[in-house]
């Protein structure tokens, strides 16, 4: 019954992953606003897990303190907090016409929010005790 639970949190994360990209391609593709600047969040998208991860795997190994998972969280929310401002420094860009619209920022924004969300559902799901995908 566990791993039933389980596979459906893994489906329910992947579509919203799904749709928070799609989100982020909307705000580059849509025709009102047909630039490709927000799509840079992605490179934040790959790069959030990267720290916790190494971190994680460090201290399993190691048994060593907690000073390299929270050197590890810190770098994961200045990836998390620079995907969000970046949206938003493209919008208000000191130019006469800015590099992005708003509409196109809040696409981008929402789009944040829902795959971070489903980061941390993700993590949640793959670090339980009972789970059969702890193993990663």
């Amino acid at each position: 019954m566990v791993a039933v639970w389980l596979n459906l949190a893994l489906v329910s994360i992947a579509f919203a992953g799904s749709v928070g990209m799609t989100l982020v391609i909307l705000a580059c593709a849509l025709p009102k606003f047909n630039v490709w600047w927000p799509f840079f969040v992605v490179l934040f998208y790959l790069l959030t897990p990267i720290p916790t991860m190494i971190a994680r795997r460090y201290t399993e190994r190691t048994g060593s303190s907690n000073s390299s998972m929270d050197l590890a969280i810190f770098i994961t929310m200045l990836f998390v907090v620079s995907a969000f401002a970046f949206p938003i420094v493209l919008a208000r860009a000191p130019t006469l016409d800015p590099v992005i619209q708003w509409p196109a920022c809040y696409l981008t924004l929402a789009g944040n929010l829902v795959v971070f969300l489903t980061y941390i559902g993700f993590f949640i799901t793959l670090y339980q005790d009972d789970s059969e995908y702890n193993i990663w």
